[in-house]
């Protein structure tokens, strides 16, 4: 008898180790994540950007967002993002990409201009890329924000 009872807690435990532990049920769960967004905005010393977006994950799951982009720096400008399309490393659920993502750089751009960013917020880090329009010179450090749109 209690052999058995031995037996049995061996293989439990031995089921939950395979469960917690198994690196391809754990790669499984993870999620690819892509947003496309609009944003417009002006600096003047002072960057203050606004925008939304849609992001949709490669499990089925959406979501309509809010875009702010505030910061500071030697910068001037107002411009737009139109069809900004943004990429998130793999990530456990959606609820991983809100939050403030820390940026830092430089940009000029006259009419028409391409912008492309790379930032982090833990180890949640985002790609993103669009195509501008309007006119902006400067150096910034600056805060872009996603949360859920109300």
């Amino acid at each position: 008898m209690i052999t058995r009872i031995v037996g049995l807690a061996v293989f439990a435990a031995a089921m939950a180790g395979v469960t917690a532990l198994n690196p391809v049920r754990a790669a499984q769960a993870e999620t690819k994540c892509h947003m496309t967004f609009n944003t417009s905005g002006w600096a003047a010393i002072y960057k203050h950007i606004n925008g939304a977006g849609q992001v949709t994950c490669d499990n089925g799951q959406t979501a309509a967002v809010r875009i702010r982009i505030r910061g500071a720096g030697l910068t001037a400008g107002k411009y737009s993002i139109d069809n900004g399309k943004g990429e998130f490393t793999k990530l456990k659920n959606l609820d991983e990409i809100y939050g403030t993502y820390a940026t830092a750089g430089a940009n000029a751009g006259v009419v028409k201009s391409a912008e492309g960013l790379v930032m982090s917020k833990g180890e949640v880090s985002l790609a993103v890329s669009g195509t501008g329009r309007g006119f902006n010179l400067g150096v910034d450090v600056s805060g872009f924000e996603i949360e859920r749109a109300k």
